[in-house]
């Protein structure tokens, strides 16, 4: 991360190769169709504001998901402000974190398939999911990204990744 910070273009395009498809995935699951735009604009926010990081690779990823959900919600008020006649997306936004019911529930699903269970979970638990399961964050790194504490984010994602248990059961998987 150092040397990204320094403005080496190598481990910069290391640290995008590694950190873009959990943060995507995570993008997918608040704003849909729209996620590849809204990670652009995070990106572009990152690499202008990489000179003020301070941290580590965990923290950097932390970093770039708290980056990212701003832009999200940013773009979730356009949306709201101007809506078009597409998928109605608000709820979600807040998901659980990640325990024993995460891969069983997961694995069995295509990436679109589980983003779309996400999505019909209450925001506070999708954004929780999305933060521990997807982009790989602890708790106390997804609690810095949403304002909460780690309790609460922990307790989002269990009563999310539970839920999400139950859907699958029902559904014969």
């Amino acid at each position: 991360m150092e040397r990204a910070r320094r403005g080496d273009e190598g481990a910069f395009a290391e640290a995008y190769r590694i950190v873009h498809p959990g943060l995507l995935g995570y993008l997918r699951g608040i704003v849909g169709e729209d996620a590849e735009d809204v990670a652009s604009d995070a990106w572009l926010e990152i690499a202008r504001d990489l000179g003020r990081f301070r941290g580590d690779g965990a923290g950097f990823r932390g970093w770039t998901a708290t980056i990212a959900r701003h832009r999200a919600l940013d773009h979730l008020r356009r949306v709201r402000a101007r809506p078009r006649p597409a998928r109605f997306e608000q709820d979600l936004l807040e998901l659980p974190a990640a325990g024993d019911a995460a891969g069983e529930a997961l694995d069995a699903l295509s990436t679109e398939t589980a983003l779309a269970l996400i999505a019909g979970l209450p925001r506070d638990q999708a954004e929780a999911v999305l933060l521990r399961v997807v982009v790989g964050l602890d708790g106390p790194s997804a609690a810095r990204v949403l304002g909460k504490r780690p309790g609460a984010v922990r307790s989002a994602a269990h009563r999310g990744l539970r839920r999400l248990a139950k859907q699958l059961k029902g559904r014969g998987r």
